[in-house]
């Protein structure tokens, strides 16, 4: 791995940045505030080309790999949109490799380039209430029928489901007891998100609200046989292909909050003067700042060589995993320290460590708990017998 990036990588984080120093802070306030998602941002990033980053060529796409993306994701949450500004374009990375992978070139044609033009937003629909992490244990269930399948079920903490056109669907087709293995008789599909007939039910949540979360209930929803990808049977495996990079992303742009939370911390540091001297002159003040960048830039730097390993074709499961942790731990800590510099005006709206502080502990959640992911390197890194 070569530690300089090259001229094209320099490129990206200059024309993202550009695009992103657009949207001031009152911006992301406002969308915070109303709440509402933020769609002159979005149309600003397909505008530029940067929805398909990671998609192919045959569809509007750059074909760019992992690293390149997690460039591009360092540089909008570093530029002050935090997760409201990753969240509403996150899914366009990840989300559809699936299809990239397993889609019939139709399937390619019709649903990614509409993606990659930012004609059309797509969330996930996985996370069910009372199976969580254990996707193994999902009740949504898609029956077969003439044309198609009939559906039913209930989805948590789907991401943009007030805004999206397409649903990223996983079910059933095979009742658990009934398949040889627990991971087998699921299918995914890719459909038409139709809130006439699926109730979406916004979650009201601590922060990152200009991207909606929601409860979905689908009740005999009717899917053509047309919107299944790959192979009845092997939509879990199919998940799979995107968890590295998922992680991988969700890790550095954490990162990227954190630097912004550090960078603010340290400029009201630098102007807040008190007892005749600035607070950034004090060790008490100092130490606490410099400590978060040295963990922030461990971090950066462990999303990176796990995004390199992918894109390599080599194993990257831990150190994907140990990105996913330590981005989210180092971010944390930054946002809660960059509150805590500010004093009593880190409690206010108007100098925004408040809304990135909100929002980091996010990555500390999702899309895998920590404890996942310390179970994940007990066991298949140090040889520790499964504990779940």
């Amino acid at each position: 791995m070569d530690f300089e990036f090259d001229d094209n990588q320099k490129a990206i984080i200059e024309g993202v940045s550009k695009v992103c120093s657009a949207f001031s802070d009152e911006y992301w306030t406002e969308c915070e505030a109303t709440p509402r998602f933020p769609h002159e941002f979005y149309e600003a990033m397909a505008e530029g080309g940067w929805l398909g980053i990671t998609m192919p060529e045959s569809v509007g796409g750059s074909n760019l790999g992992v690293l390149e993306a997690a460039l591009m994701m360092h540089t909008v949450t570093s530029s002050g949109g935090g997760y409201s500004a990753a969240s509403a374009i996150h899914i366009n990375l990840f989300g559809p490799h699936a299809i990239v992978v397993h889609g019939t070139p139709d399937q390619q044609e019709r649903w990614l380039r509409p993606l990659v033009a930012g004609q059309q937003k797509a969330c996930f629909g996985v996370t069910e209430p009372d199976a969580g992490l254990d996707t193994t244990s999902i009740k949504t269930f898609a029956r077969k029928v003439d044309g198609g399948y009939r559906v039913s079920g209930r989805k948590m903490w789907t991401s943009t489901g007030q805004e999206a056109d397409k649903i990223v669907l996983l079910a059933r087709t095979t009742l658990r007891e009934e398949s040889k293995k627990p991971t087998d008789g699921m299918s995914l599909f890719y459909t038409d998100l139709d809130r006439t007939q699926i109730e979406v039910r916004r979650i009201h949540k601590l922060g990152r609200n200009a991207v909606d979360s929601n409860a979905v209930f689908i009740d005999d929803y009717f899917i053509p046989d047309e919107d299944l990808i790959g192979e009845e049977g092997k939509g879990f495996h199919y998940l799979l292909d995107s968890l590295n990079p998922e992680r991988i992303l969700v890790g550095i742009e954490a990162v990227g909050l954190g630097y912004d939370a550090l960078y603010r911390a340290a400029g009201y540091a630098r102007d807040r003067v008190v007892f005749g001297r600035p607070i950034g002159q004090n060790q008490g003040i100092q130490h606490p700042l410099a400590e978060r960048w040295i963990y922030l830039e461990a971090a950066f730097w462990q999303c990176l060589r796990a995004a390199w390993l992918y894109d390599n074709k080599k194993s990257c499961g831990a150190e994907a995993n140990a990105a996913k942790f330590v981005s989210a731990r180092a971010a944390f800590d930054s946002a809660t320290q960059a509150v805590l510099t500010h004093g009593g005006m880190g409690y206010a709206t108007e100098y925004q460590v408040a809304r990135l502080f909100k929002e980091s502990i996010l990555p500390r959640i999702a899309p895998v708990t920590e404890q996942m992911i310390l179970s994940f390197i007990a066991e298949r890194v140090l040889g520790l017998p499964k504990s779940y």
